[in-house]
């Protein structure tokens, strides 16, 4: 039988390196930070959510050997049954803090949180109304439920409020938004957001993954930004980037909203907790977010200065201050040659192309961090030139 299924895998694999949608992994040979080694040398790193620099950082990983020999290296078991440590509700506790939010959940990556969140609380008697835009965490987890699902485009108000209109008999709707999308730098418009889930007696969600840490004057994320920590009903955000870069999610929420997913979401219950090392390495990240304006600071100037000098050199990138900065390329196999050679020239990108963004709007997707130096982004500014002669050539 699996002859037969080997040879169209094999064509379907075929097709996807003819069409230049083939996605390699590279390995990185060296903690992940603003430099990392690969195979053809130390490269200029700007393709991770390392946005803080706080991947590789000394107190960081201090706190993380400390906690191996405190706490062990893994729970073995879910929350309910033994998997349950003081160092998670201890993380929990600070997070619901950081966020403005009643309580806090703990999941083993932001997938999964936003998988545990629409079929916990959601019936076919609801509605869910999310952003064309969204996460594939999101879309996958309204599947996941039986609520009716509408979309509006992405940060359409006016397309937001009819589908509101639309959904008026439902007995509970959410709205649910990225506080930043993540292939564009986009930021949502969420105190219009929560004007309207006012106005039409809807809840809000968002997906702050590539907010928290450092947007905001307190880097607490998009809510800070736009003034609606107290408005935003369920906060899913992940550990995995400017939080210290490993791995884990949560959901910061409304305390009946929280409770009742520790009793009925099915990626909380089925499991494994997250590992207490990134637990205890999660709270020094806290910590030193207390004292991280110097870091928002850098990260900011970082930003603003690729943005200036990649639009002065004629590159096209997409609109905002935020430190994803797509520079749009359009045709796939254009984008991905063009990542290979700005890795020949000591720059490590990635190309972007469908099906993570639509077709013929293929991009390579810079992410700047506080750990880059101003050198390192001129540098990465003259390989894009540089790149782009050879490929005309």
């Amino acid at each position: 039988m699996y002859a037969s299924v080997r040879d169209d895998l094999r064509t379907t694999l075929d097709e996807i390196r003819a069409a230049g949608l083939y996605k390699p992994e590279r390995v990185i040979g060296t903690p992940q930070s603003a430099s990392v080694s690969v195979a053809s040398g130390e490269v200029l790193n700007f393709c991770a959510n390392n946005y803080l620099g706080l991947a590789d950082h000394p107190e960081v990983v201090t706190a993380a050997k400390e906690a191996l020999d405190r706490w062990g290296y893994g729970m073995a078991s879910v929350r309910f049954i033994c998997g349950t440590q003081d160092v998670h509700k201890e993380l929990e506790a600070r997070l619901s803090a950081f966020l403005g939010q009643e309580d806090t959940i703990l999941y083993s990556s932001c997938f999964d949180a936003n998988g545990g969140v629409f079929e916990t609380l959601l019936g076919p008697e609801d509605a869910v109304i999310s952003d064309a835009l969204n996460h594939a965490s999101i879309i996958d987890g309204i599947r996941l439920s039986k609520a009716r699902r509408h979309r509006y485009a992405n940060r359409d108000l006016a397309d937001l409020e009819q589908q509101l209109k639309e959904t008026q008999d439902a007995r509970r709707r959410l709205i649910v938004t990225d506080g930043v999308f993540s292939m564009d730098g986009y930021v949502a418009p969420l105190a219009e957001i929560c004007d309207l889930a006012d106005r039409y007696d809807a809840m809000v969600m968002v997906d702050d993954s590539h907010a928290v840490g450092f947007v905001g004057s307190g880097g607490r994320g998009t809510p800070e930004l736009h003034g609606v920590m107290d408005r935003v009903d369920i906060i899913t955000g992940t550990l995995g980037k400017a939080l210290g870069g490993a791995s884990g999610g949560y959901v910061a929420a409304r305390a009946e909203i929280v409770e009742l997913l520790r009793q009925r979401s099915r990626p909380y219950l089925f499991s494994n907790s997250l590992a207490p090392v990134i637990a205890a390495a999660s709270l020094k990240v806290l910590d030193l977010l207390e004292s991280a304006g110097d870091l928002r600071e850098r990260l900011n100037a970082n930003t603003a200065l690729f943005r200036t000098k990649m639009t002065e050199a004629g590159f096209e990138i997409l609109p905002g201050d935020h430190a994803i900065a797509p520079v749009m390329i359009g045709d796939a196999a254009e984008a991905g040659r063009m990542a290979e050679l700005l890795l020949e020239r000591g720059v490590y990108v990635i190309g972007f192309s469908y099906p993570v963004v639509p077709m013929g709007q293929a991009r390579i997707r810079v992410q700047l961090s506080a750990a880059h130096s101003t050198e390192d982004v001129e540098r990465a500014v003259a390989a894009f030139i540089d790149a782009r002669e050879a490929l005309k050539g």
